[in-house]
């Protein structure tokens, strides 16, 4: 049994994350972002981390960069269906792996299985090599893409509708806008 740190801000995901992690015998320690992340490694002793790119305080970039520099366990990091992923930072901070939400339970243990199947041990040096550069890992589900696009487009509809009426009130009194 693995013990995996998940740090996601989002209770969704960590229900989700937990559960199918869990499932599959692993000992999940949660967390709501990454500074209490950082607080934990000391304790938790994590085989894995999980974590969020977009967590509030400390980013799932800054968690992976500071748990690479003390010479922690293997990170993968996680970002949300539409979410851009800066590739150039995944590289910089010398994350393991990318996986997208919300979780597919077989790519989730996939990603796991690379440092939590015996092959790779707690405390032994990550090597790496060109088959082990970060990747995203791409779930193609329409209904997984329909609820991001849904998500997205909710989330973005408030200010549009603003801007919408603006320029309608703006023609029907005549002025330009």
């Amino acid at each position: 049994m693995s013990r995996i740190l998940l740090a996601d801000d989002s209770p969704h995901a960590q229900r989700m994350g937990e559960r199918i992690l869990r499932d599959e015998g692993h000992e999940v320690i949660t967390v709501s972002d990454g500074k209490v992340a950082m607080l934990r490694l000391e304790d938790a002793k994590p085989d894995l981390i999980v974590a969020d790119i977009s967590m509030p305080e400390v980013s799932g970039f800054e968690l992976c960069e500071y748990v690479k520099r003390n010479g922690g366990p293997p990170v993968i990091l996680t970002a949300g269906a539409v979410e851009a992923v800066d590739e150039a930072e995944v590289s910089r901070v010398r994350a393991d792996g990318v996986l997208r939400k919300p979780f597919e339970a077989s790519a989730l243990l996939e990603s796991v299985g690379r440092f939590c199947d015996g092959r790779v041990k707690r405390g032994a040096p990550v090597v790496r090599s060109a088959a082990m550069t970060p990747r995203a890992v791409a779930v193609i589900d329409a209904e997984q893409v329909r609820a991001a696009v849904t998500v997205a487009l909710d989330s973005a509809m408030t200010g549009l509708v603003d801007q919408i009426a603006e320029k309608v009130v703006a023609v029907l009194s005549g002025r330009k806008s």
